[in-house]
């Protein structure tokens, strides 16, 4: 299985690209200084979307993928794409969102897209027993890889994660806290409309 070039695509091109997009995101938002102009009510939006990609990435790691496996994914998938445009939505309110971070967006929303097409590509027989169809038997249960990633691999990973996505989303939500006394909501963002910024 890890000499699939599907496989591979997955773990040295479409992870990293998404990791780096995530802490690009974080770049953009520090740019626009979304302390003062939307807060940590945006910031507890990007861990909540940090969350929606992260079970599904998590249970592709270290689960074998079944049906129950792909089905969270997809509507993990779905949750998250409703989530995003509530974070736009919110951040219009208030904050300018640049063209280099609408840009990033699309990596953002787009590559765990290609995450799921991909597993869904390996795992077919189970994505098709997922809906009735196929020759597979649908599997719910939910056992350990019998091949795991290397350690090192993982391990990288999630340093990774922690360091460049996890903490940085913290910082920016207990910035924004500080920034408004406790409070979730800047005055400015309370001004406005959803959009507000965009239609200048």
């Amino acid at each position: 299985m890890l000499t699939d070039p599907m496989v591979l695509i997955l773990m040295y091109f479409v992870l990293p690209v998404w990791l780096i997009a995530g802490f690009a995101d974080w770049l953009c938002h520090r740019a626009t200084h979304i302390e003062s102009t939307t807060g940590a009510k945006e910031s507890l939006i990007h861990l909540l979307m940090f969350a929606e990609v992260g079970i599904p990435l998590l249970a592709a790691m270290f689960l074998e993928v079944n049906a129950f496996v792909i089905a969270v994914m997809i509507v993990s998938f779905f949750i998250h794409e409703g989530t995003a445009i509530w974070d736009v939505r919110y951040a219009t309110t208030a904050r300018t969102v640049s063209p280099i971070e609408q840009h990033v967006h699309s990596f953002l929303e787009m590559i765990p897209l290609m995450g799921l097409v991909s597993v869904v590509a390996l795992h077919w027989g189970q994505f098709l027993a997922l809906f009735g169809a196929g020759t597979e038997k649908a599997r719910f249960d939910l056992i350990w890889k019998h091949q795991q990633l290397p350690v090192t691999y993982i391990a990288a990973v999630m340093i990774i994660i922690v360091l460049f996505e996890l903490l940085p989303y913290l910082e920016e939500f207990f910035r924004g806290l500080r920034a408004n006394s406790g409070g979730l909501v800047p005055a400015k963002a309370k001004r406005h409309k959803a959009g507000d910024t965009a239609a200048r």
